[in-house]
């Protein structure tokens, strides 16, 4: 069996995810069709202190582009078909258009699971069938458009984050089990809904339906592409596969020995990690990578934490959701990847009103090179300008931050003390 180093592990991983493309002064949507075929999907999420999260991966691997790119491909048009759309791929994602009829098993299975995970038993049977004619009648609508015509009641809080209406419960299964698609987003990021034939190219609704084992192999397949090299748990979690044997040959570890067999995926040692690799016969290996790059909390280069700390040598947790005295760098904390290694992280805000991007904490981590500081600095700089923001304000809270502010300068720069 062959042996990678780490180093060539982290090296082969870099490429795949689109950091050894070259950037373009302006990119088109070639250059980001070519990005998304890198990572394969990018995770929709709500938060907005800085950047939605689907933007940032392009913005990470292709540098300052248009927005309405994105806007563009998810949303198409006469002349330009669509050609990415939201689904539960990972997570919430945009994934490309053709992957639909890949996740057709995956729909069937939630629709088996209709009464348990919804709570929507047989007689509420009307209530759903309402809400799709609504959708095919009005759409693209959002839940908040059918509250008022599907509401039972006033709404009770029962926990948490998941005061749903009953329109946007319905809503809700109805999009997993693929019987309406999501149109796009509106001004306040609620989802518009409508129904597939009018969201997807007809030649992707036309498409015969995988077997799950087909669609086990293809999203597998994506996801070795996107990984380079993987253990076979970071491989089923980018598509959020079973691992172990399902009965229906669509779990990953099935689709794992098919493309083996194939001659697709090579078995691999990586240094120092405990769980056998698969290297992608197609993964490139470049002698060195020259990217710098802010990354996103929902990257997928860093989606799988403890892949990220075997890469990288980095720990790394997101920090939303701890009370904040107990946060250990800060709300929004970007790695910092410099070269093929994250040499720092930083806490990040876009203060729009104010046109200010807020450096809330700076740290380097100990392998950092003595350029990480005006290295960040010039990335900092991009950012703000890609954010339409006029000036950055570092505030001293971590080790880095004195050097930051000394090398982005006073001019456009305050340290705030």
């Amino acid at each position: 069996m062959e042996s990678l180093s780490v180093g060539q592990a982290r090296r082969i991983a870099l490429a795949a995810q689109g950091f050894l493309d070259p950037r373009h002064a302006r990119p088109t949507l070639r250059t980001l069709r070519r990005t998304v075929a890198r990572t394969g999907v990018l995770q929709v999420d709500s938060v907005n202190v800085l950047q939605r999260a689907h933007y940032m991966p392009l913005y990470s691997r292709m540098g300052p582009y248009d927005v309405d790119l994105l806007h563009r491909a998810s949303g198409g048009s006469g002349r330009q078909p669509r050609q990415l759309v939201e689904y539960w791929a990972h997570v919430q994602a945009l994934m490309p258009v053709e992957l639909w009829p890949f996740m057709r098993h995956r729909m069937a299975a939630y629709r088996q699971r209709r009464g348990k995970w919804w709570s929507l038993p047989d007689t509420e049977q009307a209530l759903e069938s309402g809400v799709l004619a609504a959708v095919r009648d009005r759409g693209p609508v959002t839940a908040r458009d059918l509250e008022a015509d599907f509401a039972s009641g006033p709404r009770v809080k029962q926990h948490w984050g998941w005061n749903w209406s009953e329109a946007r419960k319905v809503l809700d299964y109805l999009y997993l089990v693929g019987d309406v698609a999501i149109a796009g987003r509106n001004g306040s990021f609620e989802v518009l809904y409508d129904v597939p034939e009018r969201v997807l190219p007809a030649d992707v609704l036309d498409a015969p339906t995988p077997t799950p084992a087909e669609a086990g192999v293809e999203l597998v397949r994506r996801a070795a592409r996107s990984h380079g090299v993987a253990s076979a748990r970071c491989l089923a979690d980018y598509y959020r596969m079973r691992l172990q044997p399902a009965g229906d040959g669509s779990d990953a570890r099935t689709a794992i020995g098919t493309l083996v067999e194939a001659g697709e995926l090579q078995p691999v040692q990586v240094q120092g990690w405990k769980r056998p690799a698969y290297l992608h016969t197609g993964a490139r290996l470049p002698r060195k990578v020259r990217a710098r790059a802010l990354l996103s909390p929902f990257d997928p280069l860093v989606w799988e934490r403890e892949r990220t700390e075997r890469l990288f040598d980095f720990h790394y947790r997101i920090e939303i959701y701890v009370p904040a005295a107990q946060r250990v760098h800060g709300y929004y904390v970007l790695p910092f990847l410099l070269g093929d290694r994250v040499v720092g992280r930083v806490d990040l805000k876009a203060d729009r009103q104010a046109g200010r991007l807020l450096v809330k904490a700076a740290y380097a981590e100990e392998s950092a090179p003595p350029e990480t500081a005006g290295e960040l600095a010039a990335e900092l700089r991009q950012m703000a300008t890609w954010l339409a923001l006029d000036d950055i304000v570092v505030e001293p809270r971590g080790d880095l931050a004195p050097a930051l502010a000394a090398e982005l300068g006073r001019r456009r720069t305050t340290l705030e003390l």
